[in-house]
């Protein structure tokens, strides 16, 4: 019989823990089940629609027939939209050549990676993190790891990153992060920002330089007192080492709208249009359009984060409130505050429980599984965004929460953990 091996790349290439939970899901929902989803980092549309006005600029672009390639780089119009956006809201300049236009995010990311890491450099990054563990296997990069604690809000710190940044070709960080909804302290991110200049102020002219991919799709969305932070404002040197990544997926509920942006030197953006030129990730160009005019609308942007976000926050809070009676009422959970983005970090710590039978938990797979089955719970483990296996810390998502049933979720949840002894 002929081989089936195919590249060495496809044949351990990790396909996404999230997508197999929602096939499980999808499969007892199929069957009658009600589940309580809490799983997808996406949103409800039904519940979050993207704003009207930026509706009716998308539909205004196709019946203007923008239906051709764009751009390698994105439109000029949109990058130049973009460079306001963030100049009005975050203080940063950037000029047209250092704006990188693409479908969402991740081809971005993608081709930052490709575009710094050779086979065999050191990546840092954090777990749990998104998708970073998986565009360290793209580029064959060394994975240098850091699982970050409990006491730091799951954010790495300056401490914990200091060791390994000697030779290292990439930072890969995220603030607000996916998936705690946690954000990096001012104090925290200087910290960073100065050994990465450091680091790069002791290598030589023609050594490759330490750069910092900062993915920050979350920024808009802080709650509270949370402030978010970045790496240029705090310390313009570093605008020489930073990569953006940006985009309008979670800030306007437009994941499938599918238009990010990055930012950074323009001789690195140059090289990253060039690789997505070959992938062809471009935004499509009635949506870049669309895009363009809908940003500069700083009323109606306002108006709509306004609601947007207290619509979220309501959510977070009020699960984070039952948890917290939960804890109180001697259950062995624990939740973090909410900071930001449309995440809740909890932790549902059941093993050696036994249940109603007798069988009893022996590992966080098992404590997934019953939540999904007794409590019809569905929520990601921390062990799909890279940390350990044995982490009882979970995220749990509020993108398609409907608020009438919060109390009912955590009524069934009440009811599973009293099952257990």
């Amino acid at each position: 019989m002929p081989s089936s091996k195919l590249s060495h790349l496809a044949e351990t290439l990790i396909g996404s823990e999230i997508v197999k939970l929602g096939a499980d899901i999808k499969e007892k929902m199929a069957q009658g089940n009600k589940i309580y989803n809490f799983t997808i980092g996406d949103f409800d549309s039904s519940i979050f629609p993207i704003p009207k006005q930026f509706e009716n600029e998308i539909i205004d672009a196709y019946k203007s027939h923008n239906t051709t390639y764009p751009p390698a780089d994105g439109i000029f119009e949109l990058r130049n939209a973009v460079a306001e956006f963030i100049q009005k809201r975050e203080g940063l300049s950037f000029a047209n050549d250092e704006i990188l236009i693409a479908a969402g995010g991740r081809p971005l990311i993608y081709a930052a990676y490709r575009a710094i890491v050779d086979k065999g450099e050191k990546v840092i990054y954090a777990v749990p993190s998104w998708n970073n563990n998986h565009y360290v296997h793209f580029t064959e990069g060394e994975h240098i790891l850091i699982e970050s604690k409990r006491e730091n809000n799951f954010m790495p710190t300056a401490a914990e990153i200091e060791p390994y940044l000697k030779g290292a070709s990439l930072l890969a960080l995220c603030s607000p992060l996916n998936p705690t909804g946690t954000t990096f302290t001012e104090e925290e991110l200087l910290a960073i920002c100065d050994l990465v200049i450091a680091e790069n102020e002791q290598r030589g002219g023609e050594e490759k330089k330490l750069y910092l991919l900062y993915d920050q799709i979350y920024w808009t969305l802080t709650y509270g007192k949370t402030q978010h932070y970045n790496p240029v404002s705090l310390r313009p040197k570093m605008k020489e080492y930073t990569i953006f990544i940006d985009g309008i997926s979670k800030s306007f509920a437009a994941t499938g709208v599918r238009v990010g942006w990055a930012m950074g030197p323009a001789n690195l953006i140059n090289k990253m249009k060039a690789i997505n030129s070959h992938l062809g990730a471009w935004a499509p160009m009635a949506e870049q359009k669309a895009t363009a005019n809908y940003l500069v609308q700083t009323e109606a942007v306002d108006t709509y984060l306004i609601h947007f976000k207290a619509e979220i926050a309501e959510r977070l809070q009020r699960i984070y409130e039952g948890f917290q009676q939960l804890k109180i009422a001697g259950f062995s959970v624990d939740a973090v505050a909410p900071q930001a983005a449309i995440y809740l970090t909890i932790q549902i710590d059941l093993i050696g429980k036994k249940n109603h039978d007798g069988k009893k938990l022996n590992n966080q797979k098992e404590v997934t599984e019953y939540l999904l089955n007794e409590a019809k719970l569905a929520i990601v483990p921390f062990s799909a965004f890279g940390a350990s296996a044995n982490s009882s810390w979970y995220r749990l998502s509020v993108g398609t929460c409907k608020k009438e049933e919060i109390d009912e979720m955590l009524a069934k949840l009440t009811e599973s953990l009293t099952k257990l002894n």
